[in-house]
């Protein structure tokens, strides 16, 4: 959830974009172009989907040689936006925010349907409504949203957003800032929940769709440009047509894809993966018609939400934030 200061470099790098050169056809002579997609962090089962469509040679059936990278230094928006990968995972927020930049990055997926993130604290805290955050500490990246879904859950509940003490603790660990200095902190379930439950750690979770649909948006996304759009769509059309697939194989398959992705990852712990992806598999889709599926409506909640509280800056077109057209099923 990396999100700090990607913004600010994002306009500088775009400067720069008409140095970089889109990668063409595989010089191997194989016949396949050479595809650039970056992670919006770690890899984890929101990415199962894509090491699914490299293992069962998805991509390759599309003509496609995909390198699926870190972000490292440069986060998923900076490098699609300036040429440097063609496809990336990122959030609605982070693309919420470029647009109204001027900065041309469209989100072409719904990863997931619904956002399954929350703030979270050991049992042991005590913490299990937002007026609980009173005289806590919460630990995060940074970012002046984390300050404000804090402030508006709190304010909900009757309770002084002014009583929590913010600390920022960057990349740090979950697991390690809970036994340090810190109460509480903004996790995914699907991947953190589930670690904490094998760790024998019981958690409490304040889930931010139970107290607001406007918080219910897409994170993560897929996104690209509106360049690769215009000047590739052909390209887009067979990335999302093998990436669909490998999460449609993950829906239907959980065990063996976490195998997949656990192989590609050998870091992983094998038993968070296939745990996890026991539970985020059915979620990939939820009560969309086809995976990756995305509504105007949800685009356009969260960023009326993020205009309302002083987050958002410019004007923001929610229907040329996303698009469906590249979904094999998907239509707008």
């Amino acid at each position: 959830m990396k999100r700090i200061g990607w913004l600010l470099s994002l306009v500088l790098l775009l400067v720069m974009a008409t140095a970089c050169s889109t990668p063409g056809a595989d010089s191997s002579g194989k016949g396949l172009k050479k595809v650039t997609l970056v992670l919006d962090w770690t890899p984890n089962t929101n990415h199962t989907g894509l090491y699914v469509a490299k293992a069962k040679g998805y991509f390759k059936q599309e003509g496609l040689d995909v390198d699926i990278i870190q972000p490292g230094q440069s986060g998923a928006e900076q490098m699609v936006a300036s040429g440097r990968a063609q496809f990336g995972v990122s959030y609605q927020e982070n693309v919420t925010e470029a647009r109204t930049q001027g900065i041309p990055i469209v989100s072409i997926a719904a990863v997931i349907q619904h956002n399954t993130s929350g703030f979270a604290s050991p049992a042991n805290k005590n913490i299990k409504r937002p007026k609980d955050f009173e005289g806590k500490t919460y630990g995060g990246w940074g970012s002046p949203i984390e300050k404000q879904m804090i402030t508006s859950l709190m304010e909900g509940d009757h309770a002084d957003p002014n009583k929590v003490k913010i600390i920022n603790t960057g990349n740090a660990d979950f697991f390690s800032i809970v036994k340090r200095n810190v109460d509480f902190a903004w996790i995914y379930y699907g991947w953190t929940g589930i670690e904490a439950e094998l760790r024998g750690m019981k958690l409490n979770i304040i889930y931010l769709t139970d107290y607001s649909k406007d918080l219910d948006y897409y994170t993560p996304v897929l996104i690209t440009s509106e360049k690769e759009i215009k000047q590739d769509p052909q390209t887009v059309k067979a990335f999302m047509r093998a990436v669909s697939k490998g999460y449609q194989y993950a829906i239907d398959h959980p065990d063996d894809a976490a195998s997949i992705l656990s192989k590609a990852v050998p870091d992983l712990d094998p038993k968070l993966v296939k745990k996890s992806q026991e539970w985020l598999s059915p979620r990939y889709q939820a009560d969309a018609p086809v995976w990756g599926h995305q509504k105007q409506e949800v685009w356009a909640r969260y960023a009326n939400w993020m205009k309302e509280h002083k987050l958002l800056k410019g004007n923001f077109d929610p229907s040329k934030a996303f698009t469906n057209q590249f979904l094999p099923q998907g239509g707008n």
